[in-house]
């Protein structure tokens, strides 16, 4: 049997870090591979020894074979753990690590090729007996048989990845009208993530949910179920919310969904970790339901923690453990499930943007220490969130004895995170961990299609809250002035000879919202309004560059106040905001004209469907532009012309470089 002494991680940032937690408790050593974009990565850090992948994009470094595996023969490592992404299904990979003579953590390349390709997966899961959704193979179809084909399956259906998942490559399609460009689009973006543009058409589940099995399996025979994850809340088909169990899942449905995962396992020779993706109608009660097979995940899954937290069990153990020849112990093969777990992934998005990704640097990080509390994450203070890889910062996650118990500390261990830099989407998480749909049964996978995004998504912070923060950040900005004054250093900050002088400070919050700030410090008092409306009855206990207490109307809250130049991060017990300073003169190079439409992050434009001179309508398409491995169409907002069109395709773009002018037609020209 193979004895793993030294283990090469093939992946970045929290997977990586969440590999070498075990192989410290195992005594294996541990190498990280980094890209010139990752090379103050934490998980660099936290590997014994790491080996640069020269470049910054996953095509030059973490999707390179030869370069993962001759790090790993430079170190002297004896084993690859894939991760998630990247190389952690491909069959070809798996291959050369064995010719390496590496040991690699994963099921067999014939499982891997045969899982790989959903289409294949479909047919061998029909043949297992497991049921699949109606479907079939769109690449290179002439219009006319995509049309019968779309028909076929019926509207609305789905396009997929034939090689990949998280979303990418995967359109809803609700006629036929749209049906041609949705396969281009879907194919173009599934060969930049997966090298692979096959893709498919599928029966579209109205209202389903997405239910998953965890299946382990040995080279000894022992194949096993450690039950059902749900993660039906999703945007853009990538998981947000995931828990273990699901509330709607019985014991005869779990019993059944796990034989059938097993039955998909067995089909493939599985061996190692591995995920069933079942799309599951139970509107009904539980155990009134019927499932179909969607997909096979040969790799560990982004939402193992809940599992691992409802069964005891430790995932990558047991990975290793039968990487090296082991048969799975006793407690594995008859499993129990113990309270409930649910996870959360924070990114680094605006979900009031259409969930547009967002890049920067992370100035803060931390969560409440809460009983029950595990945060899996990848980036620290100061960490750069870059364009190349997946924008998610942590993985929050809870166990409780009850579901109730569960989503009450989730919500409070990120409704009391400071997160400071980027824009994230912890004020929706909270929000739908306590939506009365979500917190009673769960829902279906097209809850945030249904409920607005900019309500969801927006602070949890009301007004009366956020004119309180921006008081707070324009007495900690007049108290961190005070500390490097070198005139008169010992007078109470903020305080004026004249009292009827009000001193003034603009700010601008993250929702674009301007909020002028007029104060005195009065020796026995102060006086404040904001947007010249009075904060009655407002006393300052205390104001520090770090720290504000105020009481207002009877109610004393702390506030905590981060300065980072222009901009102060507040965070309170009613929420948390985040100002930037609005300068009281405005320089004019800075102006764009009118009708600018500018670059909503950094990226590559893939696609220019229109000229200068062009008539357009409100909602068209512009400029296509490819970052995180996915497409965003930048559309005009407005019926109008393209006066100016300052970019062409495979030009790289900043976050707020102009991209066109649109301007309305004068009618009466």
């Amino acid at each position: 049997m193979p004895v793993i002494k030294k283990l090469l991680v093939a992946n970045r940032g929290e997977i990586a870090r969440r590999v070498f937690r075990t192989c410290r408790d195992l005594g294996i050593a541990t190498v990280a591979v980094y890209s010139d974009a990752d090379a103050d990565a934490w998980h660099v850090e936290d590997a014994d020894e790491a080996v640069r992948l020269p470049g910054s994009s996953p095509t030059e470094t973490y999707l390179q074979v030869d370069r993962v595996i001759a790090a790993a023969l430079h170190t002297g490592a004896d084993a690859v753990h894939p991760g998630y992404g990247f190389l952690s299904e491909n069959a070809a990979f798996a291959r050369a690590c064995a010719a390496a003579g590496l040991v690699f953590v994963g099921p067999p390349p014939d499982a891997i090729d045969a899982m790989g390709s959903k289409l294949t997966a479909k047919a061998m899961m029909a043949e297992a007996g497991v049921p699949v959704l109606p479907g079939g193979d769109a690449t290179d179809l002439d219009a006319e048989a995509l049309r019968k084909l779309g028909a076929e399956v019926g509207y609305p259906l789905l396009v997929k990845a034939s090689a990949g998942g998280g979303g990418r490559g995967m359109r809803i399609v609700e006629s036929a009208d749209t049906l041609e460009e949705s396969v281009a689009s879907a194919a173009r973006e599934a060969t930049s993530a997966f090298a692979d543009g096959t893709v498919f058409l599928e029966r579209y589940v109205q209202r389903p949910r997405h239910v998953e099995i965890q299946v382990m399996a040995d080279t000894h025979g022992g194949t096993v179920a450690l039950f059902e994850r749900e993660c039906s809340v999703q945007r853009r088909h990538q998981k947000v919310i995931e828990e273990a169990p699901s509330p709607v899942v019985g014991e005869d449905l779990r019993a059944k969904m796990g034989a059938a995962a097993v039955a998909a396992a067995k089909a493939v020779g599985y061996v190692g970790a591995g995920t069933v993706e079942f799309v599951l109608d139970a509107n009904g009660g539980a155990d009134d339901g019927t499932f179909a097979f969607l997909e096979m995940n040969t790799r560990l899954q982004v939402e193992h923690p809940v599992t691992e937290l409802v069964t005891g069990l430790d995932l990558v153990r047991l990975q290793l453990l039968v990487a090296m020849g082991e048969p799975l112990p006793a407690e594995v093969l008859e499993p129990t499930i113990t309270g409930h777990a649910v996870e959360a992934r924070l990114y680094a998005e605006d979900p009031t943007k259409g969930y547009l990704p967002r890049t920067g640097t992370l100035r803060t990080l931390r969560f409440p220490e809460l009983t029950g509390v595990r945060v899996d994450s990848g980036v620290r203070d100061g960490s750069v969130v870059s364009h190349h890889y997946d924008p998610m910062l942590a993985k929050v996650i809870v166990w409780a004895p009850t579901r109730a118990e569960a989503l009450g500390t989730l919500s409070a261990a990120l409704a009391g995170a400071r997160i400071h830099g980027l824009t994230t989407n912890r004020d929706l998480l909270v929000r739908v961990l306590r939506h009365p749909e979500f917190a009673g049964r769960g829902t279906d996978t097209g809850f945030l299609d249904r409920h607005d995004a900019t309500e969801l998504g927006g602070p949890l912070l009301d007004a009366d809250g956020e004119r309180l923060h921006a008081l707070a950040a324009t007495l900690a900005g007049v108290a961190a002035n005070r500390a490097t004054a070198r005139v008169q250093p010992g007078l109470p900050a903020g305080w004026r000879n004249n009292p009827s002088q009000l001193q003034r400070a603009g700010w601008t919050s993250t929702a674009g919202t301007e909020l002028q700030v007029s104060y005195a410090m009065h020796r026995d008092r102060v006086e404040a309004e904001v947007d010249g409306k009075p904060i009655e009855d407002i006393v300052v206990l205390d104001h520090g560059p770090g720290r504000v207490v105020l009481e207002a109307a009877g109610v004393r809250r702390s506030y905590e106040v981060l300065l980072d130049g222009e901009t102060a991060h507040v965070d309170s017990s009613a929420g948390s905001s985040t100002f930037t300073r609005i300068p009281r003169f405005v320089d004019p190079s800075t102006l764009k004209p009118a009708g600018s439409l500018t670059a909503p992050m950094p990226g590559s434009v893939i696609r220019v469907p229109v000229a200068a001179g062009d008539l357009v309508t409100a909602g068209q398409p512009l400029v296509v532009l490819e970052a995180m491995k996915m497409e965003h169409s930048v559309t005009s907002p407005i019926d109008g012309v393209v006066t100016e069109l300052p970019v062409e395709v495979g030009r790289q773009v900043s976050t707020g470089d102009p991209l066109a002018v649109v301007e309305p037609v004068d009618d009466e020209t």
